[in-house]
């Protein structure tokens, strides 16, 4: 029995940040930028990549899937629109806080003893890890402990970025949409939505459409799981 979770984030508002977070975010394009142009296609790259830490970002979703039961559930932030909890197909959908989305994750999480992630180790593990911190909250698994899964303590972490590029050894490109597509899983990217979107789906208030993308990752991270544990585990 495994659990594959997902998350999704935004970053803060570039006008709402103060001026010495400002500068310490930008001093360095003043420095190493060529020209006026360089330099404002690299702020823009930077406010655009707030959401992509847990210092200048915020999760708006996560979702967990149980590859035994085929249920999952994916909790998150509506964006200002009223909603309530509602279940669609093997998915439950429940609009809450921050907070309470990563108190119900851990809550969840003592459980299991395996997790599946895609790119996992390198951002969702240490964005869930953060964000716990920032709000007064206390890991209840160790999705960090080691990149390797033989050393792993406490539980396994099965990063299928790692294992499918055999722990960067394979140089190739590579993307879940890639994976899926060569092995004929429906994408998460079908519906329409792409990672880019989730910031201006936020602010434009449809947090359930960024719900529903974030199920559609858990789906293609458990197909390729399975895949993964038959051919090469």
């Amino acid at each position: 029995m495994a659990l594959v979770f997902d998350v999704e984030t935004v970053g803060e508002d570039w006008d709402a940040l103060d001026e010495t977070t400002q500068h310490n975010l930008t001093w360095y394009i003043e420095q190493s930028s060529h020209d006026e142009d360089e330099a404002e296609f690299e702020l823009k790259q930077l406010r655009e990549g707030l959401g992509l830490s847990p210092l200048t970002g915020f999760i708006v979703a996560i979702g967990v899937y149980d590859t035994e039961k085929e249920r999952g559930v994916v909790y998150y932030d509506p964006a200002g629109a009223r909603a309530e909890e509602t279940t669609e197909g093997q998915i439950t959908y429940k609009p809450v806080t921050e907070r309470d989305m990563l108190a119900l994750f851990w809550e969840g999480a003592q459980q299991y003893k395996e997790f599946v992630s895609f790119n996992g180790r390198c951002f969702d593990a240490p964005f869930l890890a953060i964000r716990s911190m920032v709000h007064g909250l206390k890991p209840m698994r160790d999705l960090l402990s080691n990149r390797y899964t033989s050393l792993q303590r406490g539980c396994v972490h099965v990063d299928l970025l790692d294992q499918l590029t055999f722990y960067g050894a394979a140089r190739f490109k590579k993307s879940l949409h890639l994976f899926c597509r060569a092995l004929g899983i429906e994408s998460p990217k079908a519906g329409g939505t792409k990672g880019d979107d989730v910031a201006g789906l936020y602010r434009a208030g449809e947090g359930m459409t960024i719900a529903r993308y974030n199920a559609g990752d858990l789906f293609a991270t458990a197909a390729l799981y399975r895949r993964w544990k038959a051919a090469l585990r």
